[in-house]
């Protein structure tokens, strides 16, 4: 099966006369793995316990384990820290960001450059809260009202 690229598929979109077709013909293209389904996967593949992600997103216990059932969706903000608990790599970030409907971390944002940095060096979410917290802009994992 040969991956399409989103840009090919947007190209297809616009030449189709029914939209039934292009599910048709690119069935195997579409996105078809729940949230939870895709953190349990990696949960297996990269080996790791629901305990440490917790640990190192800063994220509650309860609504960690939520988001694994499929009982909560969370928000990109926690999905971020999740990312951060789990040891993603920007790649995986941007897929698990994808998969929930989110938009991708943006490098010409200010915030998202910050996290971006942050992802490729591996750093932890409190350094990363650091040099968010420096620049005045929004932290990861933490509750705020």
């Amino acid at each position: 099966m040969m991956t399409k690229s989103t840009e090919e598929l947007n190209n297809e979109i616009k030449d189709i006369r029914d939209i039934q077709d292009f599910f048709v013909s690119n069935q195997n293209q579409m996105l078809t793995v729940s949230l939870s389904e895709h953190l349990n996967m990696l949960l297996s593949e990269k080996n790791l316990h629901k305990t440490n992600i917790i640990h190192d997103s800063l994220l509650d216990r309860v609504y960690v384990y939520q988001i694994f059932s499929g009982r909560k969706f969370p928000s990109r903000n926690k999905l971020i820290a999740l990312a951060f608990g789990m040891h993603l790599s920007v790649d995986e970030t941007q897929r698990l960001l994808k998969i929930s409907g989110n938009r991708e971390l943006y490098a010409r944002e200010q915030r998202d450059a910050i996290i971006l940095f942050a992802l490729h060096r591996d750093m932890t979410i409190s350094d990363t809260n650091e040099l968010l917290f420096e620049r005045g802009l929004r932290v990861l994992g933490i509750s705020q009202k």
